[in-house]
């Protein structure tokens, strides 16, 4: 039996917290936060026409069995602990210029019948053409990336990719290139952009590989938890302490521990004395671990290309939007947007809002969520991580938050959906918000921006691991429960 500890109390955490201790193992996670489920944040509003209830964090699960063998790991069944209610459509996309909408949903076949009935026949064609090849990247990721450890280049030059592998996959493509040369479709092509969002990245810049996104999303469906998608991580605590895992919150871990090439344990704020640890399994971002916990130099310095953060609004709406669970209203000019979000430090262009972003609004058909007769909306736009850097904004400069939640208002207006005057309350998080309350440095929601290559799950000391959403295989739910089962595999019980 090894003496664990696991920093952070996030999906990830939580979830090889409850693979471990059903191998055996004596685990404690230490969490900062008042509560669990790190960026799985919740929040609750209480007016005179009843109580508000948000996600503030992911709003869509996908990928369900990856939920239901973690659970089935720990010696417990999925259902008996969550409502999984299957959406169709997935997304819906409003396109600039008026027109039909496209909804997604989980059937290639009526996807594409979709497609035909709202872009043309051409377009459906195109769509599924690129469906092979994306079908060819999800099924070569999932067999050789996504349930492994992939430390270094070395090991992704070392799969045993076959040609017809290679050549889905483009190395040295973008995802903008590949829509562009497969998709004639501006409206496909901006869809199929989108998705590079999901790994915090510049579709000109993020791979063509991340096709296995969508593909991932449309193949296998999407879900919505009945009462929002934070009853996730009551479930996986509640496997956890089921389990006798001893989880601590308002506890930050301020040190890692390690001397002689291996760990020792963590210190804890305001204790003087260390935590001893067989292993420590760091569920915060790998620029936490590798900048504070366990200055790595060389490590760090593979950090600096960051993930875009997200700009929210919280509202409570009065009366019937007509709208879908998720909808995507797209800008006239989506490369504005990543030119904002991002900058261009190197040229002396600092990031900065964006004027006119797509507008990501979740509004759940969920009596549990809302009271009769209202709406809780979920408002996400792209933003710059929170900082004073040329690639940042400094989110917390009086009147700006406040000013650009107004101008988001106005936007939506602008493409038909205005809810300025049926506004019970709004909110406002920004990325200095989800700093502060996860510890995601900047408010970086993924970490690095997405690539081929995250941060390694194996650290430089014997006995750390990384998991999460930075780290490998990447950042959403199921990748993240994925991350937990490769470092649980590898640790391996302790029988």
């Amino acid at each position: 039996m090894a003496r664990i500890v696991v920093v952070g109390a996030g999906v990830g955490g939580l979830a090889t917290a409850a693979r471990l201790a059903a191998t055996g193992h004596q685990v404690t996670v230490f969490e900062a936060a008042d509560t669990v489920g790190g960026k799985l944040g919740r929040y609750a509003h209480d007016t005179p026409a009843g109580s508000f209830h948000f996600d503030t964090g992911p709003s869509l699960l996908t990928l369900p069995e990856v939920f239901h063998d973690l659970f089935e790991a720990t010696g417990a069944k999925l259902d008996e602990y969550l409502d999984l209610v299957p959406l169709d459509p997935i997304v819906r996309h409003v396109f600039p210029g008026g027109g039909p909408t496209l909804d997604s949903c989980a059937d290639p076949t009526e996807f594409a019948t979709r497609i035909g009935a709202a872009l043309g026949d051409r377009a459906a064609a195109d769509w599924q053409r690129l469906w092979r090849r994306a079908a060819r990247v999800w099924e070569a990721s999932s067999r050789d990336i996504l349930r492994r450890t992939v430390d270094s280049p070395r090991d992704l030059a070392s799969l045993a990719w076959r040609l017809g592998d290679l050549a889905a996959i483009a190395p040295g493509r973008s995802l903008r290139g590949l829509g562009r040369r497969h998709l004639s479709d501006p409206r496909l092509r901006m869809l199929l952009d989108r998705y590079a969002t999901y790994t915090g990245a510049d579709p000109r810049r993020a791979p063509a590989a991340l096709v296995a996104v969508p593909y991932a999303e449309l193949a296998f469906g999407g879900w919505y938890l009945r009462g929002g998608l934070g009853t996730l991580a009551d479930a996986l605590l509640t496997r956890c302490l089921d389990l006798g895992v001893v989880v601590q919150t308002d506890t930050r871990v301020t040190r890692i521990d390690a001397t002689g090439g291996r760990v020792h344990g963590v210190r804890l704020a305001g204790v003087a004395a260390p935590v001893p640890a067989d292993v420590v399994v760091a569920n915060v971002d790998a620029l936490t671990v590798y900048r504070d916990l366990l200055p790595h130099p060389r490590r760090l310095a593979g950090l600096a290309d960051r993930s875009l953060a997200g700009f929210v609004l919280l509202l409570g709406v009065s009366g019937d939007s007509g709208l879908a669970h998720h909808n995507v209203f797209f800008p006239r000019d989506y490369d504005a947007e990543f030119d904002a979000v991002f900058g261009d430090p190197g040229r002396g262009v600092r990031a900065r809002p964006a004027a006119d972003p797509t507008v990501f609004v979740t509004v759940a058909d969920d009596p549990m969520t809302r009271p009769a007769g209202h709406e809780a909306w979920f408002v996400l736009v792209n933003a710059a991580r929170q900082g004073v850097a040329g690639g940042a904004v400094d989110w917390r400069r009086p009147g700006l938050a406040d000013a650009y939640a107004d101008r988001i208002l106005d936007v939506l207006a602008e493409r038909g959906v205005d809810v300025r005057d049926r506004l019970l309350f709004r909110e406002v998080r920004t990325p200095a918000d989800l700093d502060t309350a996860t510890g995601a440095p900047g408010g970086a929601i993924y970490g690095t921006a997405g690539g081929l290559l995250r941060p390694a799950n194996r650290g430089p000391a014997h006995g750390l691991w990384l998991v999460g959403g930075s780290s490998h295989p990447g950042g959403g739910l199921p990748m993240v429960t994925l991350s937990a089962q490769i470092v649980a595999e590898e640790i391996g019980p302790a029988w």
